[in-house]
Order: C-alpha cells, then structure tokens, then sequence
C-alpha cells in the first residue's frame, strides 16, 4: 500500500506532499482522510482534498496558504477546519483530528480536539473513515482501524457503530448516494438499523436545510433516480422537509438517464 498516494494527479500530489512536508515542521501528524482514500483504493477519481491534522487544522491551513500566492483562507473556529481555496479553482480542507458528541439526535455535535481514531469513528461509513499518513517519515501508511479495506472488496455499506443513523440522520441519504454509485449493498446490520432509525422518525430531528443540502448532492450524482428508488423504499424520500420555496426538485433531473 506504500505507493497509493502515487495514483493522485501530480498537481494534487504536490499538494498533499507539500502539506506532509509542512506539518512536520509544525510538529504535527498529517492524514489524506475519507473519500479521496477510498477513491484511491478503488482506482476511481476523486479531485477532493480532506486533510486531517493531529495538532491544530487551522494553523496548517495558514502556514499552507501562506505559501501559495493568491490562495484564500476561510476559517471555521467552531469546527477547528478551514479551506484553503486555490487560483486554479481547487480547494483544500484542513480539519484538526476530531471528537464529536451529540446531545440529542440530529444536532450539531460538540466538537474537541482528538487523534485520528477518534476522527475516524466519527465518520458515516467504514469505506469513508480511513487515511493515509503524509508526513515524510510515515508516508503513504494507510490507517485502516474499522474495516473500510475489507468492506471495499465485499462492496458493503456498514456503519461505525448503533447510534449513527440516530446522530446524524442525514446518514440514511448518504447511504442511498453510495450504495448507488459505488453498486455496493448496505450492509444487514446497518440496513436493520437504517430502518429503526426511519421507524423512530430520525429524519424529523434534522433542519429542513441539512435534509435539502444531502437531497441536492443526490440530484448531481449520475444514478440520482436509483438513489431516490432506494429511499423510497426505505420510507426516507422527504420532499416535504424542505424549506419553503425551495422544494426538492424531485421528478425533474434527468443527468442519469
């Protein structure tokens, strides 16, 4: 696994070089995090850039900015992330490694500094939450705690643990916008607790505009209509959660067809 990170783009790879090469001078352990490894391990392209930091997020962010002219920084203290947006038009998130805790379902988390185990844990699914380490010494180590690997030659959809779909309902969408465009399952244990989770009324915690923001990422993916088929049948296609005015344009996207 010691050559993944040479399957990125060469522009991006210079980036997360750059990045790794950074945080060690900052003292900090840096991590390629989710999508973008999975993607790698899956051979398919991804031009997301999610790096994770054991240290301080932002202050990689500003020191990485800093060295590239025209770069724009935006911090989100709150959430110890920030992006840095690049001239050509790509864009870099920098988060701090993360512990997220929920008072009640559907709520924002409460946020604190952590290692990358416990950013991992608080990812949707087990092909979302793995890494790869970019700091020079430790290059290209592929941080695995949860079974993500496994999961991707099984092609499965599994959840992190039982009280995922209660935490974060907006997981039930994005269980139906990966099973479609990966072609994989969802696993029997997490489809037996997606349905609890839509028995119990989970989406009902969640604001109309999250619930609109994941129903959008839906509407731009190539198998959108599988996507909706697959949470209708789950009693989780929503339209009406929306925020007034700006319903889900649901039955007018034809990108898949």
């Amino acid at each position: 696994m010691s050559d993944l990170l040479s399957r990125l783009d060469r522009k991006l790879l210079k980036i997360v070089a750059d990045s790794g090469r950074l945080a060690d001078q900052l003292g900090f352990r840096a991590y390629l995090v989710g999508g973008p490894v999975r993607d790698l391990l899956l051979r398919r392209s991804n031009a997301d850039l999610d790096i994770v930091v054991e240290g301080s997020g932002i202050r990689l962010a500003e020191n990485f900015a800093a060295k590239h002219r025209g770069a724009k920084l935006v911090r989100y203290p709150a959430f110890k992330t920030a992006t840095v947006h690049l001239p050509a038009g790509r864009q870099v998130d920098f988060a701090t490694a993360r512990k997220e805790t929920y008072a009640r379902g559907g709520a924002f988390p409460k946020v604190e500094s952590s290692d990358i185990d416990d950013d991992l844990l608080r990812r949707d699914f087990t092909v979302n939450a793995m890494a790869i380490a970019i700091n020079p010494a430790s290059w290209g180590q592929v941080v695995d705690p949860f079974g993500g690997r496994k999961d991707l030659r099984s092609k499965k959809i599994r959840v992190l643990h039982e009280k995922s779909f209660i935490d974060d309902p907006t997981r039930i969408l994005r269980a139906a916008r990966f099973k479609t465009r990966l072609g994989f399952i969802i696993e029997r244990g997490t489809m037996k607790l997606l349905k609890a989770a839509v028995a119990a009324k989970a989406l009902d915690t969640i604001k109309p505009q999250r619930y609109l923001k994941e129903c959008n990422k839906i509407l731009k993916e190539e198998k959108s209509r599988l996507a909706i088929q697959c949470l209708q049948s789950w009693n989780a296609w929503k339209p009406r959660l929306s925020p007034r005015g700006k319903g889900v344009a649901y039955g007018t996207h034809r990108k898949d067809q």
